[in-house]
């Protein structure tokens, strides 16, 4: 995925080379991003070039952040809880 963002659209030969992998492995991987939504594969003539569909990046981003805002809220109020017990456990001795 950061070789497409990168440089733009790929055949999977070129995408292979810098991994010590074989190429059904590699199309593979290619398969599971693009079932997920991540990339589009197309054909042009003998080649197959991946696309980075940066919609679907912007989706799991805004996923991502919408989560971490709310587990963030969660550890806050988890903090305030723990910090409350520790003072009535201070103020009982």
């Amino acid at each position: 995925m950061a070789r497409l963002a990168a440089r733009g659209d790929a055949a999977v030969l070129e995408l292979a080379e810098p991994f010590d992998i074989s190429l059904p492995a590699i199309s593979k991987h290619l398969k599971v991003l693009e079932s997920a939504g991540l990339i589009s594969r197309s054909r042009q003539a003998q080649t197959r070039p991946c696309r980075l569909r940066v919609e679907a990046l912007a989706e799991v981003s805004h996923w991502v952040e919408h989560t971490r805002q709310a587990w963030e809220a969660r550890f806050d109020r988890l903090e305030t809880y723990v910090a409350s017990l520790q003072s009535q456990n201070n103020s009982s001795r």
